[in-house]
C-alpha cells in the first residue's frame, strides 16, 4: 500500500475515531443540561405552588379557579400541576391535564411520605413522554397534600433527535473533507520524497556525482536530502579509492612480477653458471619478501577498515617506548650512515596498545633514515604539555612538497622524489601510521619542505589518572 495511501487512512482513522467521542460526548452534555434546566423549571413551578398553598393556610377544599386565579404562575402553558391527598387522589388540577390521566406513581407515594421530593420520567399509552416533580406538604409532622408538576419532554426529545441527525449528517461530511485535505497534503508533504526517489534511481544507475537538489530546509525531508547527499558523497570517495587502490596495487606487484619473470626468463635461455641461477633466485626471493610485505600490509589494512584489528587499552609509557625504538633506530642507522639521536624525552602515559604504538614510532623512524642523505641525522623527542603527548621524529632528508602532505597518508603514494630516492617502499606505511593514531584518539602532524627535510609529529591525549 502506498505511505500516502497509509498516511491518509490513519490521519481519516484517527479523525473519525476523535469526531465520534466529541460527537458522543457533545450529544451527552447537551441532552443532561436539556434535562438539568427542566427540572429546574419543574422544581421553581413546584415552590410556586406549595408557596401558594402555604398562603392559603393549607385549606383542605380549594377552588383550582381561585387558585389559577390569584396564582396565574402556575398556569404556564408547557406545565401542568396536580395536588393529590395523602391517599393519593387528585383534589386539584390544571385544566391542561384534565383530559389526560396522570396518577401518582407508587414510588412518588411512597417518597412524598418520607417528606422526600422525587423526579420522574414517564411514559402513557398515546401520550407524549413526561418529566414530573412530586413534593410533600407537611403540617404539624403530617402529610397534608402531594403537589405534583410535570411537563411534556416531547420538544426536548424532538431537538435531541434533530441534534443526533445533524450529527450523524455532519460527521461523514467532515470525515470526507478532511480525509481529501489529508490526500492533498499527504501528496504535498511527499513530493520532495518521489524527487528523492528519482534521484536516486539514477544514482543507482552508477552515476555517483548525481546529488539531490532539494532545497536545503531544516524539517524532516530536508535533513533527509542532506543525509542522502553525504551518504552519496562518502559511497563516492570510497568508490574512487577502491579504484585507486586497486590501480595502485596492481602496479605495486606487479613491478616485483615483471621483473622476476625476465630474469627467470633470460637465466633460462642458455645453459648458465651456477652463480647466475643463484644470483637469480637471490633478486627473486628479494622481490618475493617486497611482495609479500605489500601482501601482510594489505592485510592489515583491509581488517582495519572492518574492524577486525584488535585494539588493547592500557597504560603506555611512552619514555620507554622511545628509548627501545632509539636503541633499534641506531642499527637501522648506521647501515646507511645516518646518525640517530635522541632529543628532550619527557615523562608521557597514554592509554593504547603498545605493539601498535611501538609500530606507529618504528615505520616512522624507518622512513625518517630511509628518506635521509648519507652522513645525516634523525632525531626523536617526546613532549608533554599536561594534556597532550607530542612524539617527534624529525630528519634532514629530501623533504616533501607542500601540496603532497595531505596526499601522503594515501595509501600507495610516493612522491616521485620517494620514488627516485630508494625504489624500496611500498607506499602503505603512513597510511597504517595514520590509522594507528586515529585508533588512539590522536593524529599525525607533517611539516616539510623539498630538500630541508620532514618533521612528522604523533599527537596523542595523555592518559587521565585515576581519581
Amino acid at each position: 500500500m502506498p505511505l500516502r495511501v497509509r498516511l491518509t487512512l490513519w490521519y481519516g482513522s484517527a479523525l473519525a475515531t476523535v469526531l465520534i467521542i466529541f460527537s458522543i460526548v457533545l450529544y451527552a452534555i447537551t441532552a443532561r443540561n436539556l434535562r438539568d434546566a427542566v427540572d429546574q423549571s419543574l422544581e421553581e413551578t413546584a415552590a410556586t405552588a406549595v408557596r401558594s398553598l402555604e398562603d392559603r393556610g393549607f385549606l383542605p377544599l380549594i377552588d383550582e379557579e381561585e387558585l389559577l386565579s390569584q396564582f396565574p404562575e402556575l398556569a404556564r402553558i408547557d406545565k401542568f400541576f396536580q395536588i393529590f391527598s395523602p391517599s393519593g387522589t387528585i383534589t386539584i388540577r390544571s385544566p391542561n391535564i384534565k383530559q389526560h390521566e396522570v396518577p401518582l406513581s407508587r414510588a412518588a407515594l411512597e417518597a412524598t411520605f418520607k417528606g422526600q421530593t422525587i423526579f420522574e420520567s414517564a411514559k402513557y399509552p398515546n401520550e407524549p413522554p413526561l418529566r414530573l416533580i412530586s413534593v410533600p406538604i407537611i403540617y404539624r409532622g403530617n402529610l397534608l397534600y402531594i403537589v405534583q408538576v410535570g411537563t411534556s419532554m416531547e420538544s426536548i426529545e424532538d431537538t435531541l433527535r434533530r441534534f443526533l441527525v445533524l450529527l450523524i449528517v455532519a460527521i461523514p461530511i467532515a470525515l470526507a473533507v478532511s480525509l481529501a485535505g489529508g490526500w492533498f497534503l499527504a501528496g504535498r508533504a511527499l513530493r520532495p520524497v518521489d524527487t528523492i526517489t528519482l534521484a536516486a534511481q539514477r544514482i543507482a544507475a552508477g552515476d555517483l556525482s548525481q546529488r539531490l537538489s532539494v532545497l536545503d530546509s531544516p524539517d524532516e525531508i530536508g535533513r533527509l536530502a542532506g543525509t542522502f547527499n553525504d551518504m552519496i558523497g562518502r559511497l563516492d570517495a570510497s568508490f574512487r579509492q577502491i579504484r585507486q587502490f586497486t590501480s595502485d596495487a596492481s602496479h605495486e606487484l606487479r613491478t616485483p612480477l615483471t621483473v622476476m619473470k625476465g630474469e627467470t626468463e633470460l637465466v633460462l635461455r642458455r645453459p648458465r653458471p651456477l652463480e647466475d641461477y643463484q644470483t637469480v633466485l637471490e633478486s627473486n626471493l628479494e622481490e618475493i619478501d617486497r611482495m609479500t610485505h605489500i601482501v601482510d600490509e594489505l592485510l592489515f589494512l583491509s581488517r582495519a577498515d572492518m574492524g577486525e584489528v584488535k585494539m588493547e587499552s592500557l597504560p603506555v609509557a611512552l619514555e620507554s617506548l622511545v628509548e627501545d625504538i632509539y636503541r633499534q633506530a641506531t642499527l637501522l642507522g648506521q647501515d646507511r650512515n645516518v646518525e640517530v639521536v635522541l632529543g628532550t624525552v619527557m615523562p608521557a602515559v597514554v592509554q593504547g596498545d603498545e605493539l601498535r604504538l611501538r609500530e606507529l614510532l618504528l615505520n616512522l623512524v624507518e622512513n625518517a633514515v630511509k628518506y635521509s642523505h648519507p652522513g645525516g641525522k634523525v632525531e626523536v623527542s617526546l613532549l608533554n604539555d599536561g594534556q597532550q603527548a607530542r612524539l617527534s621524529v624529525t630528519d634532514h632528508g629530501i623533504g616533501i612538497a607542500k601540496d603532497d602532505h595531505k596526499r601522503i597518508f594515501d595509501r600507495f603514494f610516493r612522491t616521485d622524489e620517494a620514488r627516485a630516492h630508494t625504489k624500496k617502499g611500498t607506499g602503505l606505511g603512513l597510511a597504517i601510521c595514520a590509522w594507528i593514531a586515529e585508533s588512539h584518539k590522536g593524529r599525525v602532524e607533517v611539516q616539510s619542505d623539498v630538500g630541508q627535510g620532514s618533521t612528522f609529529t604523533v599527537v596523542l591525549p595523555l592518559s587521565r589518572p585515576p581519581a
